[in-house]
């Protein structure tokens, strides 16, 4: 398999389960930076895609990244090395939890594109599977080991499906984490919306709500996604 190569980096992703996808780049480019964040983590990090992406986008000192499957780290780690801030980039292997309990600081930012398929699903390719199934972080893991680690200030960003939105908001709120904005995803004006990116903080607010439409035609994309993401793509 070819490399991705975005504007500033390349992505090796030929022995990583879960490949680039439009889900990854929008967390990458949508998540907001406003409070400066120094210090920020990726969960489930697999080709390190969205942590390549803040770098580029900020001047944090430190990023780290965890991935449990053995392949993905590895191909997680080769690509923070031959990026242009491979000394600001770090990728743990290990379990979410076994990190949280390793973990002493807290992060000012915390980032996920997790796994969400709850239905069994088999495509043949088990590693592909445990990627896609929320077996392997439930959400009630990812939140209770994001509310552990997320500095009194930080930011919490996420992308899931829309279905997903109302039992991950409920399931915040146990842990004290509130939306502060959200954006729901269409594939196009006339489709439904499919994904949900939500960003929390540990405050109460009424959160900014608003809608991104990726395409008008067929490889034809809006001036509000060309926006968010001529930063990366190279034809954008």
């Amino acid at each position: 398999m070819k490399p991705f190569k975005f504007k500033q980096f390349t992505i090796n992703q030929d022995r990583c389960a879960m490949k680039i996808g439009t889900d990854g780049v929008l967390l990458g480019a949508w998540t907001s930076l406003e409070n400066e964040p120094r210090t920020m983590l990726d969960i489930g990090a697999g080709t390190g895609v969205i942590s390549l992406m803040l770098a580029q986008r900020s001047t944090a000192e430190n990023i780290e990244a965890v991935e449990i499957e053995e392949d993905a780290f590895e191909q997680c780690v080769e690509n923070f090395e031959a990026s242009p801030w491979a000394d600001r980039l770090f990728c743990y292997h290990a379990s979410f939890d076994e990190f949280v309990a390793e973990m002493e600081d807290p992060c000012d930012l915390i980032v996920s594109n997790p796994p969400f398929y709850s239905e069994i699903v088999s495509s043949g390719d088990s590693s592909r599977d445990a990627a896609r199934q929320n077996l392997s972080l439930p959400f009630e893991e990812l939140l209770k080991g994001v509310a552990r680690l997320l500095d009194d200030n930080g930011v919490f960003a996420t992308i899931m499906p829309y279905k997903d939105e109302d039992r991950f908001l409920k399931l915040a709120a146990e842990f004290s984490l509130f939306p502060r904005r959200m954006t729901r995803v269409k594939g196009s004006s006339s489709t439904a919306v499919k994904r949900s990116l939500m960003e929390f903080g540990f405050k109460q607010t009424t959160p900014k709500i608003d809608e991104l439409i990726i395409e008008i035609g067929r490889h034809e994309y809006t001036k509000e996604y060309i926006d968010l993401t001529k930063e990366f793509y190279l034809k954008m």
